[in-house]
C-alpha cells in the first residue's frame, strides 16, 4: 500500500514574547483526514544571559484531551541555538501542540518553521 502526501501545512514566522511566565502556542494540528507527520525548527539564538525558556509539546491521543508529551528547558545563551523538533507520525484523529514559556530574563524573539504533511493511501 503505497503512501504518499496529500497535503502539506507549511507555517514560518517569529513571536514576540510579550511577558514572561505566559505559555504561548506556537503550532497547533491535528484531527486530519488520514494519519499525519509534523516536523519543527526553532532559532533561540535570541536568549542571552540569564534567560531561560522552556520548550513543551502536548498530544491530545484522543483528540481531545492533551498531555505533556517532552519538556526542555533551555538556559541563554546557547552555543548551538538551532532546535529541531524531530518528525513525528501522528494518527489521524490525535492532536499535537508545541507551546514556549520563558520564565526568565527579558522577553526575546524566536523564529520557528513547522511542518505538517497529510498522509493519503493510494
Amino acid at each position: 500500500m503505497p503512501v504518499f502526501i496529500a497535503r502539506k501545512i507549511d507555517m514560518v514566522g517569529t513571536i514576540q514574547i510579550p511577558r514572561l511566565e505566559e505559555e504561548i502556542t506556537l503550532f497547533e494540528v491535528g484531527g486530519f483526514e488520514d494519519d499525519f507527520i509534523v516536523e519543527a525548527w526553532l532559532d533561540l539564538s535570541e536568549l542571552k544571559e540569564g534567560d531561560v525558556l522552556d520548550l513543551l509539546e502536548y498530544v491530545a491521543m484522543d483528540g481531545i484531551n492533551y498531555k505533556l508529551y517532552m519538556h526542555r528547558r533551555y538556559f541563554g545563551p546557547l552555543a548551538e541555538p538551532i532546535i529541531r523538533i524531530h518528525t513525528k507520525t501522528y494518527y489521524k484523529d490525535m492532536k499535537m501542540k508545541i507551546s514556549i514559556i520563558q520564565t526568565k530574563g527579558t522577553p526575546r524573539k524566536i523564529d520557528y518553521v513547522f511542518i505538517a504533511e497529510i498522509l493519503a493511501t493510494i
